[in-house]
């Protein structure tokens, strides 16, 4: 590899509106923009960190100085795997990597990650943690919305009373719900009762990160996903048979080089494989949305809580999301 340059800047994202989850409320986002030069071609990567990891900005910005001298000397993807621990930070040195390598070669990312074309997705729209009554609206006003992902607190009975208001307010559209690890394991049954009768088809991490074990032997009859318990593909034997779907985000794992590696073993170990995200622009998307054609649940609408997307930019029409090389990648 040729010598790069390297530039990494901290960019504010602001929210259109506040986002409540389980223990947590965002009004803005502060990402990490990486590029890459080899003075003929360039690439570009959007690194937004792990809240409940420690890894906010400045932590990026310290692991890719740390690693500048390697990156400049001139770095491969699967030696930045060595080069730099999982996180937002190597997830963007990773993404430069992959656009600046589809630069040179003057191909789409997509044929570079091995598949044969990037076709749009359903992916599900988020409703933040409100009343029952603010969430049942927020669903409606999803009009379009073929899935949608409920945000809970870990408050019992008002979260089963969201989950009813929604399914009333929105018959037709297919729910997952997201505990962000707010329950305790002896609370499962009755939540999971409930959002049986509600017609919900997926359950994400009810329980905090390092207690899984707490799920051996429980049987759910709604799939579980592993998120905050699910960050690298080396975790992903001991989630087998805990959990059924793995979701993979990119901040977490480190790019979308580990990325594609996690979804391959989940098939090995019999694990669906989820795509999120951490909130974050079109430019962070964009690596995901390759990830999201080997998935078999799409979670990619961070950029619709933005107040100002980048140009260009990931478009959403009819419930489903897609992407064009204009966004991130080569553009003939």
């Amino acid at each position: 590899m040729p010598a790069l340059k390297l530039e990494a800047r901290r960019e504010t994202l602001r929210l259109a509106a506040p986002f409540r989850i389980s223990g947590h409320v965002f009004e803005n986002c502060d990402v990490i923009v990486a590029t890459l030069s080899d003075g003929v071609h360039e690439g570009r990567g959007e690194g937004g960190g792990v809240y409940y990891l420690g890894d906010d900005a400045d932590h990026m910005l310290a692991e890719i100085e740390a690693a500048r001298g390697v990156i400049e000397a001139g770095i491969d993807r699967e030696a930045l795997l060595e080069a730099m621990p999982a996180g937002g930070g190597r997830n963007a040195i990773d993404c430069a990597l992959w656009e600046l390598e589809a630069r040179r070669k003057a191909v789409p990312t997509w044929q570079l990650a091995g598949l044969a074309q990037a076709l749009p997705v359903v992916t599900t729209f988020t409703l933040g943690a409100d009343t029952p009554e603010a969430m049942a609206a927020g669903a409606v006003r999803y009009c379009d919305a073929k899935a949608i992902k409920i945000k809970l607190t870990g408050d019992l009975d008002l979260d089963i009373a969201r989950v009813r208001a929604i399914r009333e307010a929105r018959g037709d559209v297919w729910l997952m719900v997201d505990a962000n690890q707010g329950f305790a394991v002896g609370e499962l049954d009755p939540l999971v009762s409930a959002l049986v009768d509600c017609r919900v088809s997926l359950l994400e991490q009810p329980l905090a990160r390092g207690s899984e074990g707490d799920l051996e032997g429980f049987e759910s009859p709604i799939p579980l996903a592993a998120d905050e318990s699910a960050l690298t593909s080396a975790d992903v034997e001991a989630l087998a048979g805990r959990f059924s779907v793995f979701n993979i985000k990119l901040d977490k794992c480190g790019g979308l080089t580990e990325a594609l590696r996690i979804a391959h073993l989940c098939r090995e170990h019999g694990l669906q494989v989820m795509v999120g995200n951490m909130v974050g622009s079109s430019l962070a998307m964009a690596p995901a949305y390759i990830l999201a054609q080997l998935c078999d649940y799409v979670d990619l609408d961070g950029p619709t809580f933005l107040a100002k997307d980048r140009e260009p930019s990931l478009r959403y029409e009819d419930g489903m999301v897609s992407c064009g090389q204009d966004v991130w990648g080569y553009v003939a």
